[in-house]
């Protein structure tokens, strides 16, 4: 995209690409008569190739390096093993050298406990699973393959539009490419249904799920070999109309899992709560539901045939988004529109599964592991954060690329939000203030009173209403497992304490603090989204594209008014939001775990008390992993521990200059050497001209080392203060 006079490359011009990387319908590498349509069908053939690899090669490590048949022995204190380590460094000297496995590396992915709750037993199992994964991986490449050299608008459509149900013209469905016909399809339901073979999918994709439950992992739960899975008293139950045999005789209190003492016969039941042995829901359970969500699903997808049917609307009457020149269809013709609600729907769902992980894990003895527990968190939670931000980036851009205005658009919603734009920017504003005001303020005067040595001055506001609610909850589980004949009543009070902790003035600031930060990032995106196209200042700012560069007053003028600029800041503010609730979270269980629970209540009130006993405090053995004395097991986390604190400071560099002074003076040294005949070839004979780094630049570089420094920072302290 630069003329051949300015074909130069160096390190800024690099750079420039980066605001219009993810703009992909503005490249020009797309193979002539193929569209971006295929490349992205085919890509996700790709990804799923990808993933189900990685699958297999995390399984074929448990399986040959790991040892799984002692952690079945008993999974409560058996530490999992990823992969050994065959290096000398980590020899065990009072063992000969022609010993086995002498290092290994633990496991953290949750993977042995999934392992074990679905009914795996063996190593054997295991690699029958890494080589369904690997055909999976295999048949996803040809699928890809086969998609990407087959001309898909060729192919006719499978359906057929009736004039008096669709605004759509037949001459842009038949130019419209294949997935676009599908959601076409699914807006319009005339002809191919496809809300109904969805719902057929998902719902028999359950049912084979609550089978194999039913038939492997609730019979190897308690004790029974494979062999004597094919039990007929299921399907007469089921057959002759006796359903309640199937919930009639839970597991005894005293059993436990994987063994037949104490084993009940009920395969679909609706206990509720968490079993006592292995902190985790009943298995039966679990198959319950999945058997009612097959059942619902396929049941819903035969009844209702069409959303009209089902919804008593028309898909494309709900999500009218007005758009380019056909009518209420921007949801098929943008991608970045579609990519924008996925993102938004997977973030969602993954902060919610973040929560469920720990509070009502599904798979056994999982809670048990506490470093599991916490990375399981800290990684579904980095997730769902990015996935927001690049939702809002995407929206940004379909707003200025394919979102054009109409006197007819006044009922749609991406009008309505338009025109309302300013109310929604200065009443997120004032919440922001609100929030931050106040709760700095508390911190602010609680540090100093307790730093003057007068704690009993602290501002110490108790939440009234979270209080009350979880003294409901409390109460109703209390008197479910009292009264419950599923349960002994010697067990009521520990099941129904299992996740019911009090809240105090600690929780209810830090709630305020991560309610500023998420409120913060929120403002800071809604408005480089909802002003992307422009504003009273620079009315014309769609002009510009998505990623024009941010160069201060002296080259234009143009620093934080691109869309691209403020995600840049949102997200910053993205990382102290993560960085409060992730520290929130981690101290507390830390606390829980450790019965004291009452430090939390003395330190959480003022800012040192987190520097000083939570950071601080769960450093020192991270610390002490490398020094003088010796070494032990977190050596390696306290290296990268420091080596990530580096790359975090060198982030300050680039932000705190601003300009990218420092990378300017290492291009203006390479610039002074030019004469010296090495430099020269390097810089192909002077061709090439170093030059500075612009403003959004020197951003960019100062983010991604702020961003990599703290998330890997704070993994190495998380390994080093929870194992």
């Amino acid at each position: 995209m630069y003329s051949s006079k300015n074909s130069q490359v160096s390190t800024s011009r690099f750079l420039d690409y980066i605001g219009s990387f993810h703009d992909i319908e503005a490249f020009n590498w797309l193979h002539k008569g193929l569209s971006l349509h295929k490349y992205i069908f085919s890509t996700h053939w790709g990804h799923l190739s990808v993933l189900f690899m990685w699958v297999a090669g995390s399984l074929f490590h448990i399986g040959w390096g790991g040892n799984f048949s002692l952690y079945i022995s008993n999974p409560v204190i058996s530490i999992p093993i990823s992969h050994p380590i065959w290096d000398p460094h980590f020899a065990n000297f009072s063992v000969a050298s022609s010993s086995a496995i002498q290092s290994s590396c633990p496991s953290y992915s949750g993977l042995y406990n999934v392992l074990y709750t679905i009914g795996v037993r063996d190593e054997t199992q295991i690699f029958y699973l890494v080589l369904s994964f690997e055909a999976l991986s295999l048949i996803s490449l040809m699928l890809g393959k086969f998609h990407f050299e087959t001309y898909l608008n060729s192919i006719s459509l499978p359906f057929t539009f009736k004039s008096s149900q669709s605004n759509v013209s037949s001459d842009f469905v038949a130019r419209s490419p294949f997935p676009s016909r599908l959601y076409l399809a699914f807006l319009d339901s005339s002809g191919f249904r496809l809300n109904y073979h969805l719902a057929v999918l998902f719902g028999t994709t359950s049912l084979l799920w609550a089978g194999h439950l039913v038939h492997v992992s609730i019979p190897a739960s308690r004790g029974t070999e494979f062999s004597q899975l094919g039990n007929p008293s299921l399907w007469d139950c089921l057959y002759r109309g006796h359903w309640a045999s199937l919930s009639s005789s839970p597991d005894a209190p005293g059993h436990v899992f994987g063994y037949s003492a104490g084993a009940g016969s009920s395969l679909l039941s609706f206990i509720g709560g968490i079993e006592s042995s292995t902190n985790s829901i009943s298995l039966s359970d679990i198959a319950h539901h999945h058997l009612a969500i097959g059942v619902l699903f396929i049941w819903a997808g035969h009844l209702y045939s069409s959303t009209f049917r089902g919804l008593g609307h028309k898909f494309q009457g709900i999500v009218s988004l007005s758009g380019l020149d056909f009518g209420s269809w921007a949801i098929i013709s943008s991608l970045h529109l579609q990519l924008s609600l996925a993102l938004i729907a997977v973030s969602t769902v993954t902060f919610l599964v973040a929560h469920e992980i720990y509070s009502i894990p599904a798979y056994a003895f999982i809670s048990y592991d506490y470093v599991t527990t916490v990375a399981l968190f800290v990684h579904h939670n980095w997730i769902a954060s990015f996935s927001m931000v690049g939702a809002m980036a995407h929206a940004a851009i379909y707003l200025l690329r394919d979102y054009v205005s109409s006197p007819t658009d006044s009922g749609n919603v991406v009008s309505r939000i338009l025109a309302h734009k300013q109310a929604i920017l200065s009443h997120l504003s004032w919440v922001t203030l609100f929030l931050g005001f106040h709760t700095l303020g508390l911190y602010v005067h609680n540090d100093v009173v307790v730093g003057f040595g007068q704690p009993y001055k602290q501002l110490l506001i108790e939440p009234v209403f979270s209080q009350y609610s979880s003294n409901l909850w409390h109460f109703a589980s209390s008197s479910y497992y009292e009264t419950s004949s599923y349960f002994d009543s010697s067990l009521a009070k520990d099941l129904s304490s299992y996740s019911y902790s009090s809240l105090g003035p600690g929780d209810f600031i830090v709630y305020h603090a991560i309610a500023l930060s998420l409120h913060v990032t929120a403002l800071i995106l809604l408005k480089g989204a909802l002003d992307s196209k422009g504003t009273a200042l620079l009315p014309d700012k769609s002009l510009y594209g998505f990623g024009f560069p941010c160069d201060g007053p002296a080259r234009g003028g143009t620093c934080d008014i691109s869309a691209w600029d403020s995600f840049y800041l949102a997200f910053f503010w993205l990382l102290n939001a993560n960085s409060w609730i992730l520290f929130f979270f981690h101290w507390k269980h830390l606390l829980i775990w450790q019965s004291s629970l009452t430090k939390f209540d003395e330190s959480s009130t003022f800012l040192c008390g987190w520097f000083r006993d939570y950071l601080w405090f769960n450093s020192a053995s991270l610390i002490r992993g490398y020094d003088p004395v010796g070494a032990n097991d977190l050596s390696v986390w306290a290296w990268t521990f420091l080596a990530a604190h580096l790359c975090w400071a060198v982030g300050f560099m680039f932000l705190i200059s601003w300009r990218g002074y420092w990378q300017e003076l290492i291009d203006s040294i390479i610039f002074m050497h030019l004469k010296t005949p090495f430099l020269v070839s390097i810089w192909k004979g002077g061709k090439l001209t170093p030059s500075a780094l612009s403003i959004v630049q020197a951003r960019f570089i100062g983010l991604v080392h702020f961003a990599v420094g703290f998330i890997v920072t704070y993994a190495a302290f998380i390994l080093g203060s929870t194992s």
